[in-house]
């Protein structure tokens, strides 16, 4: 299967679960394909046939993403150079969850979430510690028979207890020994490494390029995070938490095809976008407001530019 027709089947399937899905973001640099609504439910989608293509550059810049726009990074994808991803598993690669499309069918059509995840070493469930201990009690049973029953340690026992992961076949055997559910879903609703401090420093780093665009929406009052790898060059909020998408440039065919994804994207993120440019002939590529960078010179706080960026989209 095509790339084109993986990402086409992913967004259909996601539509048909109720979500309200962006373009495509057919344009380099790209971190994500598609974003996702339902409800409060904002998704960062990456589709891969390949996984092993997505690097750690990439992650880290949907990871940012995810933070930036109260968003869950996630990848969907086939296969690996060894091996296809199996179905009711959660992969993590640079802590982002990853996942094949069988189980974002299950997960998003029929609200069935992966109990399985992959790490070093194999595959694992999360074990309900506290409903482990009161079924073992139940039983009349010490940490040292429970043990005894599983062939492991004592201590073992009681790390599971205290909300230590077990091997799928272990959660199996303990299931079948209590005769009933031990185990609790895999997070992948904000399942998201979160960022640290140096995570941001990391990316906050700018070209000169982009210099006098960041300082400008600085001195007006929104706090900048640039990006690296998206369709806009940052996500800025003001002091009310209203987020903007910017870009810069000429306003060429290549900047007009960005604004367009812009809107899409900002429609569904529940942002606004803006465009500055050197010199417009238009006010508007659909949702995204093009503003002229002498335009921006004359404005003095945070609330002037988002009424004209408001008045400009709704025109």
């Amino acid at each position: 299967m095509s790339r084109s027709a993986l990402v086409g089947n992913v967004t259909a399937m996601l539509e048909d679960a109720g979500f309200v899905v962006s373009d495509r973001c057919a344009i380099r640099p790209k971190s994500f394909d598609v974003a996702a609504r339902r409800g409060p439910d904002l998704l960062l989608l990456k589709i891969l046939g390949n996984i092993d293509a997505f690097d750690a550059q990439t992650g880290m810049e949907m990871r940012r993403l995810g933070t930036y726009l109260d968003a869950t990074p996630m990848v969907i994808g086939l296969r690996t150079r060894n091996q296809d991803l199996e179905p009711g598993v959660v992969y993590f690669r640079h802590g982002v969850p990853v996942f094949n499309p069988d189980t974002a069918v299950d997960l998003f059509v029929e609200g069935v979430p992966p109990l399985v995840y992959a790490a070093p070493g194999g595959l694992y469930v999360n074990i309900d510690g506290d409903v482990l201990k009161d079924e073992r009690k139940g039983r009349g049973w010490s940490l040292g028979q429970l043990a005894s029953e599983l062939g492991v340690s004592r201590r073992t026992v009681s790390k599971y207890e205290d909300g230590m992961n077990a091997s799928v076949e272990v959660a199996i055997e303990l299931e079948e020994l209590f005769e009933g559910e031990l185990t609790s879903a895999v997070e992948v609703f904000g399942g998201a490494d979160e960022l640290t401090e140096e995570d941001e420093l990391d990316g906050s780093e700018t070209e000169p390029e982009d210099e006098h665009m960041f300082s400008t929406l600085t001195r007006v009052g929104f706090t900048v995070h640039p990006t690296t790898r998206a369709p806009f060059k940052t996500v800025s909020e003001d002091d009310y938490e209203d987020r903007v998408l910017t870009s810069h440039s000429a306003f060429t065919r290549t900047a007009e095809k960005r604004a367009r994804i812009m809107s899409s994207i900002s429609q569904v993120a529940r942002t606004r976008s803006v465009y500055f440019v050197d010199e417009a002939r238009r006010e508007t590529v659909e949702d995204t407001a093009l503003v002229e960078r002498e335009e921006v010179e004359g404005i003095e706080d945070a609330d002037e530019l988002r009424k004209l960026i408001r008045e400009r989209a709704e025109a």
